[in-house]
């Protein structure tokens, strides 16, 4: 039975087979409504083409394409590698935090519409229906949330094209291998023979970096220029943001750079195997610690560790709207004032090499830990120190020998 609480959608639509099906699937089940077709371009390049005519055709009645590259690095990109956040230990996040400027993006619409719904095509399974759907409930708690994936009976590829061909929809002639998603930042696969961890993925999957073993026998050499932690040139020379990502890329690739594999928990309770192409970014993160090590003292750098963990956490959680993160982020913030200076890496058959690195407010001093004689530090101070920090240990020490006694 059609429902009739909504009245007007706005669907996050890709193109593929699931978003086109889900335009008619949602005019048929809720009573006619109208569907506004709403994409985002994140620098996935040449995907979009034929995105326009395709959602029309499959009954969309506007279609937007909006082109949020820019605004997702400065935005979303820089923040979390500020953070230096990383789920895991390995995935850079590239998923996660396109999720939720695409729904902003969407409730954006949603207003300037005056539309009461917002679609996705998200899986039960996934993550990224809570991405999105947190997103919408911290920013539009009013628009009422569809998530076909969770209502209709289209349980598999065969059974939506069945229902795509009964309703004259066009169907994507690709026949993709792998589930993929992919913007500026990174390529994500999975599924096929990726669902057994024990199988290594092929290198004909990769469709950014070469394998390591196909890339140059000669090193390359690649200088990142940062102010307040964020990215602002390289080679010496000054770029905007898309462009060092789109650098970044190119020159990663080539050499093999960015290959991440990995069984990751998912915030559903299951674990899911990924392989992620992200040569720029796996650049950009390890330049912005190398410069790290030398602006940060002990005490800040440590904690600093732990917070980059609970950040990740949020970020793949959706939860990038939520209170927490925004005061991590000022916390970040304050970190990153003298995070100013150059580094320089060696990058070779997906290997990335520390090359040197300098900066302003550096706070490594040859004068105190030269192995040369200095005038600076009086090394007999160590013995008060050392007696002092030790002194727990002594006294328990202390304490036991009294007791075996």
């Amino acid at each position: 039975m059609a429902k009739t609480n909504v009245k007007k959608v706005v669907l996050a639509y890709s193109g593929g087979l699931d978003t086109s099906v889900i335009i008619p699937w949602l005019k048929e089940n809720y009573d006619g409504c109208e569907v506004i077709a709403a994409c985002a371009d994140l620098g996935q390049g040449d995907e979009l083409d034929v995105v326009h005519d395709k959602a029309l055709k499959s009954g969309a009645s506007k279609v937007y394409i909006e082109n949020i590259t820019k605004e997702f690095i400065e935005g979303y990109v820089w923040p979390t590698l500020k953070a230096g956040a990383v789920y895991e230990g390995k995935y850079l996040l590239g998923t996660s935090f396109a999720r939720p400027i695409i729904a902003k993006k969407l409730v954006e619409i949603a207003e300037k519409e005056g539309a009461d719904a917002i679609a996705h095509g998200a899986t039960g399974k996934g993550n990224d229906q809570v991405r999105f759907e947190l997103t919408i409930k911290a920013l539009a708690p009013q628009l009422t949330i569809i998530a076909p994936w969770r209502e209709w009976n289209l349980d598999s590829r065969s059974a939506e094209i069945e229902y795509a061909k009964k309703h004259d929809i066009p169907i994507p002639t690709d026949n993709k291998t792998y589930s993929m998603d992919r913007n500026i930042w990174h390529l994500s696969h999975e599924g096929a023979d990726l669902e057994d961890p024990w199988n290594a993925p092929k290198n004909s999957m990769f469709l950014i970096s070469k394998a390591p073993e196909d890339a140059p026998d000669k090193a390359e050499e690649v200088t990142i220029d940062f102010e307040k932690g964020i990215p602002v040139g390289v080679n010496g020379q000054k770029l905007d943001a898309v462009k060092i990502v789109e650098t970044l890329n190119e020159i990663g690739a080539r050499n093999g750079i960015g290959i991440v594999d990995i069984c990751e928990n998912r915030l559903v309770g299951m674990k899911s195997r990924g392989v992620y192409e992200n040569p720029g970014g796996s650049i950009l993160y390890y330049a912005h610690r190398e410069l790290e090590y030398l602006c940060l003292d002990r005490a800040t750098f440590h904690f600093k560790e732990h917070v980059a963990v609970k950040y990740g956490e949020l970020v793949y959680d959706g939860m990038w709207f939520c209170q927490l993160r925004e005061a991590l982020a000022a916390f970040v913030d304050s970190t990153q004032q003298t995070v100013t200076g150059t580094v320089k890496l060696k990058l070779y058959k997906g290997n990335i090499i520390s090359a040197g690195s300098k900066s302003p407010y550096s706070l490594y001093s040859k004068e105190f830990v030269t192995f040369e004689h200095d005038d600076v530090y009086n090394q007999a101070d160590a013995t008060g120190f050392i007696n002092l920090f030790g002194l727990p240990l002594k006294v328990r020490a202390l304490v036991q020998q009294n007791q075996n006694k």
